[in-house]
Parts: C-alpha cells; structure tokens; sequence
C-alpha cells in the first residue's frame, strides 16, 4: 500500500485477516511441504497430533500416579511437624525436638532432568494445602550467603531485599524517592514480615477463605526447598543452617533436601555440629529404571497404541537413558520425536491408527498410494510367497490390493494381541533365572524379540535348560502369573492357550498320590540300600555300576514328564507368536526404524555439529544463498564460516595479515566492487573489526590459540580436515 502526503506522518494501517489466516496454518503448510506425499500430510498430521496428546496424557497420569505415594508422604511429615510447632508441649523431649529444624531428605536418584517436575508438584501441593509460605533455591544462584538469603527473602516476601553492599553504594543517594520497598536482608525483617502477616490472617476471621485455607493452621510453616544439595557450596549451606537455628523458635522452618546420590551426602557436607540442628527424616522416591519400566509398559508394550519402535530405536533411546542422563522425561521426548518423523517420513502412515479408520482408509486408496504399498519390502516378500496367477493380480489390479490391504492390517492387529501376552510370560518365567539369560528387564527380551528369532538364540536354549530343573513350587507359581496375563487377553487363540495353561496346573494337583506311590516303589528298587551293608571292595564297585546304568535307564517321574510338557507347549508358543515384526506385511506403516536419524538428533556429537555448521553453513540455515562446493568459500556466508574455510587452508602456524586480507577479499566479492579497482580487497575498521570478532569465536570454539613463537601468529589446533 502506498501513501503519499504533503507533509510528513505517522499512517496506521490494520493488518487483514487473509494474513492471521495464513499465519495459523503456517504449521500445517510446512509439514505438507517438507513430507513426501502433501495429499495425505493433513490426515497424517491430525492422527499424530492424537497420538502425541494421547502420550501425553498417558504420561502425565503416570508421572502422578508415581509421585503420589512419596508426595503424600512428604505432605504428611510437614503437616505433622507444623502441628508439633503449634502446641504448647512443656516436655523435655518436645522442648529438644522444638529446637532443630524438621528437614525431609528427599532422595530422588541421578535423573537430575526430571527433578524439576517433582519438586513442582511439591511446592504446587503445599501451597495448596499446607502453607502458602514455599520458597525453591537452586546451587547455581547461591554461590555466597548473601545470595541465598537474598533469594529466600525476595521469594517469600515479594519485595526487594537490599544487602549491606548495595545500601553502602545507595548511600549518596537516599534523599532521592523510591516508589519500590525494600527490606534490609536478615531473618529479623522475616521475623517481623512473618508476623505481621499472620496476624492479619488471624485478625480477618470473617472473610469469606476457601476449604484449603481454612485447613491451614493460624501459624503455617516456612518451607525452604534445596533442589540439588550435592551442588550447594558446604560452608553456604552450613552457615544458613546455623542461623536459620537460631531463629526456630519464631520462625517456624522447614527444609526439604533434593539428593541425587545417596544420604550420606548429608554427612560428608555437614559437620556433627550443624546435623544436630536438624531433624531428618528420609524419603526414598522410585529408582529412574523403575520409573522407566513403567514407562515402557505403558507406551511400547501396550497393544492398543498403533505407533510401534523397532528393536534398534528403542536401544537407541534405552542407551541414551542408562549411558548419559537417566531421565524418564527425555526418554519420552524421544519417543514423542520418532513419533513425529514417522508421520512425517512415511506417506502410509494414515494406517497407524484405529482398526476401524485403517481399514475404512484402505478402501479409499488411490492408485498413487497403490503403488506406494506395492513398493513396501514387507509387502513385496507377501507377493512374493504367493501362487503366480495371485502375484500378477496383486500387481496389476488396485482393488485386489485395497482387498488384501484390509486383510493384512487386521493380521497386523491380531499379531499384536497375541505377541505381547507371550512376550509377558516368557519374561515372567525367565526373569527370575540365575545369571538372567534373556534379561532382567522386559524391555531387555523386546528388543531380542524384535531384532532376531528368539529361541534359534543360545541364551534361549539356556533359559530352557534352567527351566527344567526348576521345582514343583517354583514353577506352579511362574504359570499362575503367566495365567493371570493370558486370562486380561481378549483373542481367542490367548484364550485357548489360557485353558490349556489351566489344565496343566490342575494335572500337577493330581500328581501328589501318584509321585509319592513310585518314589515309594523307586526307593525299593534302588540299590543305594545295600551300600551301608558291603564292605568288599569288589561288591561296592559293581554297585557302583548297577546305579549308573539305573541313572541312564531310569524312567522319567510324572512330573519332569509333566513339566517337559508345559515347556514344549511354552515353547511352542513363542517359535509361533513371537516372531519378528519384519515378518508380517505392511509392518511399515506402523513400525518406526530409522534409528540414525534418531540418534543424530537425540545423540549428536557437538564437535561434529560445530564443524558441519561452520564448513557447510546451509546444512543448518537452509538459505539458498549458502549453497556452495565443498571446497569454495561463499561471500555470503557468516564472517566466522568464512574464517573457518580459510584457517583449513593454512599450516599449524596462521599468518594474521594474510589471514586478513584473504577474508577481505572473499567479503568484497560480495560488494559488487570491480576486481581491477584500487578499493577492491581494501581492509576498513569495519572488515578489521569483524574479522577480529571471527577470530576470537574461533578461539573460543577451540579452533586456534596465540602462541609466543611469533606475535603475528596464531596456532591452529586441529590438523587436517577436522
């Protein structure tokens, strides 16, 4: 829009609504663009829109369902302690107790990421039900006294706190107004903070409050939260502690120590002389590898979810959990990001939904889309395995194919319902096996299951081995859970294997009269009888030989033949359900198994990033402008990438001046400026001082360093083409 006017001013003009339009859909527009097939990006992207609100409730229900036993714990433990420092107990073991400070040692492991959210719930609980009075500190914040103080005060009373440094620059000053209060930092101005808020509290009786702050008390408590405690310097801490005792008896303190590690941290930062001003209780939050295995039952084990991993993802996102950060919340980014790039990645993917919306899809598929299941490898091993006049058809008749696809998608979902009740009880009944041979952890024996045929593995046929010598009780126990899972199955052929699970526990009660009558009659025959009676040496060798020639001819007892019965069926029910998901057509649709791009961006190397940013800056920026040679230096390119092509050029010593002048004349190449003229190539202040700027991010990066062999010189640190 153009406006022209006599003189000058200032024009407003209302933005269109054609424009906030097009900004809402920006979204949708970039994942049409960036997919393969933009026809079906829309339907791709609201199925994944579902299943990613679908995690996240999931997630968020079990992150609660988690918390809620050691919260309600903590929640009791500072309530109690409130009310001890509301009564008036005149006892010489409540006076002792009232002088230390109640402190709840919250035990919460190494996933540090995760802490964060349940400190949150904490503070959001207790200003809920408890006192409205929580403050939460961190290390990195609190690096002096001052500091610490001047949070904990700023954080409960709302104001700002001057320290003694900041009055003594203020001083010149004090006759000018301040519209802002300040409080001078101690736990005296606390104190008179502290009550003259409850006072008012007390005093407004007849105001209308709420259910929960009528369950406060008159005098609620002041909660300190540590969230790192290992990362507290010792001497802050043990002087806050000492004067935060000296004022307990006005001001009612509690604190709350988020460990990482272990207990005895407590110990190793506090002298005895600052411990005994506390009263600490311990709380002992889930271990992250049990929080974990929740997790994945949840999510990866759960039928029900179409969106599926392969063997290699999930190691990938298991390894970056045991080897880098253990957080729950991280491994469930990745899942949510492999979510994301299926759907983005794999133009099928409308299929990785419900049962009922797959298959209405595969009626209504285009000849485009056809083709795109015709190309699928799982699908072309299906062509493959079919009679010949089956195979032309499939090849060249749509509708046959959108017939098939129905077909297919419904065996996918039975697969799914009766592999991982099977997948359930192989863990339970080799989970408790000695050395573990299949894994401790079912994620453990998912993962064998997915990669390969699990029982051609020689860990199984160990697992096997073990299985045999197990006793009666042992094992009656094993198959009651095993029929317990099978008994939650809704397929009919779980269903089946349930009441033949069923029969064989009620043959083992059987087994008790006829077992004891042939040990009785197993006993009578046995020549170890006579073995106390003979003393001749050449006796007791022929003995000897009769009892290992019975071992070799003995007969089985019925329960070893019952119990190889139960493991050739077990058996035979993993060789038939428990095959690898690569097996069954159209596997792709709902199976995400690109795990190197998942581990470029879950686990990329910073060195390798940095250098791809630097020699290949349109790898990142993706400007059109950038695109260049491997070996050419673009003019348009940032002033440190520039710098970092050139440096590759030189030798272990960098001359500056020509290191200068080389970028200068890359950077007039982009002026427009005439190579023949005077001006082309010529060092400004302004090209001087953005060349030292790139040579001081380079040596900051690591790339380059001063060095005193030469003062116009500068070390390179990396060789070659790294």
């Amino acid at each position: 829009m153009a406006t022209s006017s006599v003189s000058k001013g200032c024009f407003v003009f209302k933005p269109s609504s054609k424009k906030k339009k097009k900004t809402a859909t920006t979204f949708d527009d970039h994942f049409a663009k960036s997919t393969d097939d933009g026809e079906t990006a829309s339907t791709r992207l609201d199925i994944c829109q579902k299943l990613w609100d679908m995690t996240k409730s999931e997630t968020g229900m079990l992150q609660d369902e988690l918390n809620k036993k050691i919260l309600d714990s903590l929640l009791d433990f500072i309530k109690k302690c409130a009310s001890n420092f509301q009564s008036q107990a005149n006892d010489w073991a409540s006076l002792m107790r009232a002088s230390e400070i109640p402190t709840a040692a919250l035990v919460l492991g190494v996933n540090v990421p995760d802490h964060d959210m349940t400190f949150q719930s904490l503070s959001e609980l207790l200003q809920q039900s408890v006192t409205p009075f929580v403050v939460s500190v961190q290390a990195k914040e609190c690096a002096a006294l001052k500091h610490l103080m001047q949070k904990v005060l700023e954080r409960l009373m709302g104001v700002d706190v001057a320290m003694d440094d900041d009055e003594e620059e203020d001083g010149g000053q004090r006759s000018a107004p301040t519209h802002q209060k300040r409080v001078h930092c101690s736990l005296g101005s606390l104190c008179e903070w502290y009550n003259s808020v409850t006072k008012k509290l007390v005093a407004s009786p007849g105001k209308k409050r709420s259910s929960t702050a009528m369950d406060m008390p008159s005098k609620p408590p002041i909660v300190v939260i540590f969230k790192d405690l290992e990362a507290f310097s010792p001497r802050v801490l043990q002087d806050f502690i000492v004067i935060c005792s000296r004022y307990v008896q006005k001001l009612p303190l509690m604190f709350v120590f988020g460990i990482a590690t272990s207990p005895s941290t407590i110990q190793h930062m506090l002298p005895h002389s600052v411990s005994s001003l506390l009263c600490i209780e311990l709380f002992q939050s889930l271990s992250c590898t049990q929080h974990l295995a929740t997790v994945i039952d949840k999510l990866v084990l759960n039928p029900d979810f179409p969106f599926k991993l392969t063997g290699k993802v999930l190691q990938v996102l298991v390894s970056i959990f045991l080897y880098h950060d253990f957080s729950v919340r991280n491994f469930i980014k990745g899942f949510q990001l492999a979510l994301v790039e299926h759907f983005h990645s794999q133009p099928l993917s409308v299929f990785c939904c419900s049962k009922r919306e797959a298959l209405a899809r595969a009626q209504t598929l285009s000849h485009e889309d056809v083709e795109k299941v015709r190309q699928l490898p799982s699908f072309m091993r299906y062509v493959e395995s079919q009679e010949p006049q089956k195979q032309v058809e499939l090849l060249t008749n749509d509708q046959c194919v959108k017939e098939v696809c129905q077909s297919l998608l419904k065996g996918l979902r039975k697969y799914h319902k009766n592999y991982y009740p099977i997948l359930r009880c192989l863990h339970t009944l080799t989970s408790s096996l000695p050395k573990y041979p299949l894994g401790k952890q079912i994620r453990e024996l998912h993962i064998s299951c997915l990669e390969r045929n699990v029982w051609e593995t020689e860990e199984y046929d160990n697992a096997m081995q073990l299985l045999k010598m197990l006793a009666k009780d042992e094992l009656v126990a094993v198959l009651q859970k095993c029929v317990v899972i099978l008994s939650s199955s809704q397929s009919k052929k779980m269903k089946a294997a349930h009441e033949q699970l069923q029969n064989y526990l009620a043959k083992f009660d059987q087994l008790d009269s006829l077992s004891a009558e042939e040990l009785m009659q197993d006993a009578a025959a046995s020549p170890e009888k006579d073995l106390q009676k003979k003393t001749d040496l050449y006796q007791l060798q022929k003995t000897l030989l009769e009892m290992k020639e019975t071992r070799r001819t003995k007969k089985k007892t019925p329960f070893e033949v019952l119990r190889n019965q139960i493991l050739e069926f077990v058996d035979s029910l993993v060789k038939l359900y428990l095959v690898p998901p690569e097996t069954q057509p159209l596997s792709e649709v709902c199976y995400y198994g690109a795990s190197g791009v998942l581990r470029r961006h879950l686990n990329a190397t910073p060195r390798t990033s940095i250098q791809t940013a630097l020699s290949n800056p349109y790898c990142y920026l993706q400007n059109e402008d950038l695109k260049t040679d491997g070996s050419a230096v673009s003019n348009a390119a940032p002033d440190i990438c520039i710098v970092y092509k050139l440096h590759l050029e030189c030798g272990r010593l960098i001359n500056l001046f020509d290191w200068l002048e080389a970028y200068s004349t890359v950077v007039s190449a982009g002026e427009g400026k005439d190579p023949e003229s005077s001006d082309y190539g010529k060092v400004d202040e302004l090209k001087h001082a953005r060349f030292i700027q790139a040579v001081s991010e380079l040596e900051f990066l690591g790339f380059v360093k001063s060095t005193k062999q030469k003062a116009d010189h500068v070390a390179r640190l990396t060789w070659g083409g790294c």
